[in-house]
């Protein structure tokens, strides 16, 4: 088991069954009727605790391990940092809205997420305090990764997309003859997302599209359009605004981006034991 968890191992069942483990629910309310023969809510309670208890109760555990050996070392959380984590969240998930759904889908809220983060912050923090990486070690992860820290060829690129080739090519007409890139792909992109404005697709590395797209499009000078394209999907007409070079990584530019992938890696593999020897040290009773 790993600690990089943050939303998606918040709980591995609802977050509200570890206020089940301290009694919550009231034993007169029911939860559904069946030909008005009432479930009740205390039935629930005791499917969900023994089906979930026990891991919930380990997690429980787990996280006032945690929390004390943080106060041993005098570590905390802020709420900046917690709120940071939080809109690369909501950014991840397309807006506060979709994340509001996800959350809604799962039983969860937004207090439980910033909560989760927190104790994996909590958690990753601790650990960390224990780890040494010295600068050999970052040093051979990045000759090994370089790839993965350079700047790769981009394009910046629009296109008008057509399903069939006819309309394509009375697009092209148009634009050979002098009328604007933009404003055919709004009147003519059947590409919706992009149509609007004016078919930009931003910054596209290799990998990304089609490859007949990209073929053309990496191959398009700044500034050029190019003919009608055929791809899987069907036909573009492609511009390139802009062209940025491959540039390779420098150590020292990415140093510390290294080192968070190196700690990173290095508490996910430590996490286990680490918890195991802490468990050791502390009077666990289970009742």
């Amino acid at each position: 088991m790993t600690i990089n968890s943050r939303f998606i191992k918040i709980f591995a069942v609802p977050v509200a069954l570890a206020m089940l483990l301290t009694g919550c629910g009231e034993s007169s309310d029911y939860v559904a009727t069946v030909d008005g023969e009432k479930i009740l809510q205390t039935e629930l309670d005791e499917a969900l605790r023994d089906q979930y208890g026990a891991d919930v109760l380990d997690t429980l555990i787990n996280n006032k391990i945690v929390e004390l050996e943080a106060t041993k070392e005098g570590i905390t959380v802020s709420d900046d940092a917690i709120q940071a984590e939080y809109d690369e969240l909501v950014e991840s998930y397309g807006g506060e809205d979709s994340l509001q759904e996800a959350l809604d889908a799962n039983g969860l809220t937004k207090e439980s997420v910033k909560e989760n983060i927190r104790m994996y912050q909590l958690t990753k923090d601790v650990i960390a305090s224990s780890i040494d990486i010295s600068d050999e070690e970052l040093t051979q992860y990045f000759e090994e990764n370089k790839d993965d820290y350079g700047q790769q060829e981009q394009v910046v690129a629009s296109h008008i997309f057509l399903e069939d080739e006819a309309t394509a090519k009375e697009v092209e007409a148009k634009i050979k003859a002098g009328e604007d890139f933009a404003e055919l792909a709004k009147a003519y992109s059947t590409d919706t997302d992009t149509s609007e404005d004016g078919g930009d697709l931003g910054y596209i590395s290799r990998g990304q599209m089609d490859e007949q797209f990209e073929e053309a499009a990496f191959a398009l000078e700044k500034g050029a359009v190019s003919g009608v394209v055929q791809s899987a999907e069907g036909y573009h007409i492609i511009k390139v605004t802009d062209k940025v070079p491959a540039e390779e990584a420098v150590f020292e530019d990415v140093k510390d981006e290294v080192y968070e992938t190196v700690l990173e890696s290095r508490i996910n593999e430590e996490y286990m034991t680490w918890l195991t020897e802490k468990q050791e040290q502390y009077k666990i009773v289970k009742k």
